[in-house]
């Protein structure tokens, strides 16, 4: 019944917009539309569903005149006294295929991307296909915070310019890094690149789970990557987009581990799961027992009801440099991952086989492109897939912006489980020295010639997902780097 009337209801908006006279040569400001009507005709097979998803995003931008400047003029509008001024924030200035940078609203393009690529693999079109390639490289290499989160401005919820992220006003809405999510594992499942896989992964542990309180009730809408002490999760909001949206996610998770070809198997993240699938008509149980991501060591059990020979791709995610494979715990040796990013490893697989893929995680000091005027000069810490912060629960400087770490010793930071703290996680603990305060007085704004000094301090990191979930105060993800 539901099915019935979402297909009645697109068939409405079907009716009333289109490329023939009798209809509005028009589309959504806000889209999405066009990713569900793709679902839809994968549910109903109905292929006017996917007609009109092209439809929209093919007259999306188009200026002969611009529909958005008839429909103001419609309704007694001057389309020059437009908020935002052009239409950007809707990634409608220009039509698709000319769009060279991700504009406007954040979760917007993510959406209306995600459909592009869904067009991109039905029609079999190469040039939606380079647009998408095109506009990925532009967010990920200009455009995207260390956490996955993208759209600094709370202006327009979105995008401003290349290599503009800053830290404290950071708006990077928990709903832009769920589209992100969505539009990279279209990605990943059309091209099978592995650096879709390590976006998706970088954004799930950081900048959209943080979006989400411990207990399940309290939620970001935006995640700044420092903050005073001020900034908490609500538990609702009068826009509550992503409190479900951050459900629906965490519901369809099964959906982003693994997916099959003819004679292949894809294994795109870790963690402790099981899972059947098909490859080549046959039945495969899958099985991965890890402590992931606090560790790296997965052991990935197989069954099913016969021999079977195909390949398996095991992801070799872009943050690791070294690793090791076993199968029944014998060393495998085989060739190092391809430009893809994946582990291809061609068996004839046996009911019982166990592989044990072991990947170092040492602790990193992340740098900033010189670029980011917000990050010169400073260093953030990783480990694995997992950003870390440091909150003024665990450190008792004032001001944590006084913070300096020496990045040559964040590799030999030590890792300890604790599992009684934040629903357990890994700790980092390592040097770093802080800016000392002696000898200012609130009566000495500035002062001449005399620099301040420092003083060695231990400092204590956690992941940045679970930031403010105890006490209020401060947190921060970028440190001045010392010995610069």
């Amino acid at each position: 019944k539901l099915l019935n009337a979402l297909s009645r209801y697109a068939d409405l908006i079907g009716a009333l917009f289109g490329p023939e006279p009798n209809q509005k040569p028009g589309y959504g400001g806000h889209p999405e539309i066009e990713l569900a009507l793709v679902r839809l005709y994968h549910e109903t097979g109905e292929k006017r569903y996917l007609e009109l998803a092209k439809f929209f995003v093919e007259e999306r931008g188009q200026n002969n005149p611009h529909y958005y400047d008839t429909e103001a003029v419609a309704r007694g509008d001057d389309p020059k006294k437009f908020h935002f001024k052009n239409y950007e924030y809707c990634q409608a200035h220009v039509p698709i295929r000319e769009q060279d940078k991700v504009v406007g609203h954040a979760v917007r393009v993510m959406y209306l991307l995600a459909g592009v690529a869904d067009l991109a693999h039905e029609y079999d079109d190469p040039s939606l296909l380079e647009t998408c390639e095109k506009l990925w490289e532009n967010l990920v290499h200009q455009r995207m915070y260390l956490t996955g989160g993208i759209g600094p401005s709370r202006h327009n919820e979105g995008f401003t310019t290349d290599y503009d992220l800053p830290d404290e006003t950071a708006y990077a809405e928990t709903c832009a890094s769920i589209a992100l999510i969505m539009w990279n594992q279209r990605l990943l499942q059309f091209e099978g690149d592995g650096r879709y896989a390590d976006i998706l992964e970088q954004t799930l542990y950081n900048g959209f789970i943080s979006g989400l309180s411990l207990d399940g009730k309290h939620f970001f809408y935006v995640n700044p990557l420092a903050s005073q002490g001020s900034h908490h999760r609500q538990e609702w909001f009068l826009c509550p987009c992503c409190p479900p949206n951050v459900g629906r996610i965490l519901a369809s998770l099964g959906n982003y581990f693994y997916s099959t070809g003819d004679h292949d198997l894809w294994v795109h993240l870790y963690g402790q799961n099981s899972a059947t699938v098909t490859v080549h008509g046959q039945e495969i149980k899958l099985r991965q027992t890890t402590q992931y991501p606090w560790d790296g060591k997965i052991q990935l059990a197989l069954d099913m009801a016969q021999a079977q020979p195909f390949t398996l791709n095991l992801r070799i995610p872009g943050w690791c440099t070294e690793w090791r494979l076993l199968l029944n715990g014998q060393r495998m040796r085989v060739e190092p991952p391809a430009m893809d990013g994946y582990l291809p490893i061609t068996n004839t697989w046996r009911p019982g086989d166990v592989l044990e893929l072991e990947l170092s995680m040492p602790a990193q000091a992340v740098w900033a492109h010189p670029a980011v005027r917000q990050m010169q000069g400073r260093v953030a810490i990783q480990r694995g897939p997992i950003v870390y912060c440091v909150e003024s629960a665990d450190n008792t400087v004032e001001n944590l912006d006084r913070i300096m770490l020496d990045p040559a010793q964040i590799a030999d930071f030590t890792v300890e489980y604790r599992p009684e703290l934040l629903g357990g996680v890994n700790v980092l603990r390592g040097p770093a020295a802080m800016i000392d305060q002696a000898g200012w007085d609130d009566a000495t704004l500035y002062r001449y010639q005399q620099p301040p000094t420092t003083q060695p301090i231990e400092v204590t990191a956690v992941p940045y997902c679970v930031w403010d979930n105890r006490e209020p105060g401060e947190m921060r993800v970028w440190f001045r780097a010392a010995n610069l």
